[in-house]
């Protein structure tokens, strides 16, 4: 995994009307790239990122699932997780108007070359 290719990636995923900001994160719940939201605090962002996908795809383990994304809504910022394989994870600051299923069609592609950095 080379950081100019997520750094690349990231890039061109901000791109995308509505995305506000985009990082990755180790599953261990380090900082790997790109830039959070501006009022947060990095360490305690990247760390509870990790933790609270972690749980939900042991929610959905139970449940016999296997886990698309995780979804946080905060008043008008919306946080959207998703695994990049075992390693990684991809965090994404939406807009409230965004429809989550069209901007997830829109980067795919840009997702499905992160997981490839993570195998």
């Amino acid at each position: 995994m080379t950081a100019n290719s997520l750094d690349s990636l990231l890039g061109k995923i901000l791109k995308n009307k509505g995305i506000t900001a985009a990082l990755v994160v180790s599953r261990s719940g380090m900082h790997v790239a790109g830039d959070p939201p501006e009022q947060v605090h990095l360490e305690t962002f990247v760390a509870m990122s990790a933790i609270i996908l972690g749980a939900a795809e042991t929610a959905a383990a139970e449940l016999e699932q296997s886990l698309d994304s995780v979804e946080v809504k905060a008043g008008d910022d919306t946080l959207l997780l998703l695994g990049l394989r075992k390693k990684g994870i991809l965090v994404l600051s939406i807009a409230p108007d965004v429809k989550r299923e069209a901007l997830l069609s829109s980067i795919s592609g840009d997702i499905a070359k992160m997981k490839t950095l993570f195998a």
